[in-house]
């Protein structure tokens, strides 16, 4: 049995007390510190924080879209917090002034080459049990958008340039270029 001494569990004030500038996430109790992100990175974050908000916009949504840093505590505890590159929220009850108080409804990772085993695995599961209906992982190195869409219990896997269903919209697909 392996015993985990006190001081290697971290909680969400260990996060608020990161000296300013620095961003890091909180998965079970472990902190996990983030890299600045690419101009590809970033890039796709504008594409997807534009695409999506145009479209909720267009249909008179109640849906809000908040690119990264923005603060998403996943669950009632001070073990979890993420800060997903794109996270859209239809129940507004969840955000106060903090960020998203449990699971967004779609969230959009950008994988990294130091994000890779976090975005396919721990981020999958985390967000999967936290009740997130739909989580793309979007790669720009293999050219590829995994759709995992956990209300429907399946996953597909599209390539740049494929128009990409959104589970959560019905009618409204995003082709990435």
């Amino acid at each position: 049995m392996n015993v985990v001494r006190k001081e290697d569990i971290y909680t969400i004030e260990d996060i608020h007390a990161l000296p300013e500038g620095e961003r890091a996430e909180l998965i079970d109790g472990q902190i996990y510190y983030l890299a600045a992100p690419t101009r590809t990175h970033q890039r796709l974050v504008h594409f997807f924080d534009k695409t999506i908000g145009n479209y909720i916009d267009s249909q008179n949504g109640n849906c809000e879209i908040y690119p990264a840093p923005f603060a998403v505590y996943l669950n009632e505890d001070d073990y979890n917090y993420v800060e997903p590159d794109v996270s859209v929220i239809c129940d507004s009850s969840k955000l106060d002034e903090k960020g998203c108080h449990g699971a967004p409804d779609w969230i959009i990772e950008i994988v990294s080459s130091g994000s890779r085993s976090m975005d396919y695995y721990k981020k999958l599961f985390k967000y999967r049990t936290a009740g997130v209906k739909e989580y793309w992982i979007v790669d720009s190195e293999k050219n590829r958008i995994t759709v995992y869409n956990f209300k429907q219990d399946n996953m597909n896997e599209y390539s740049f340039g494929d128009d990409v269903p959104v589970g959560i919209y019905e009618g409204f697909s995003i082709k990435v270029s």
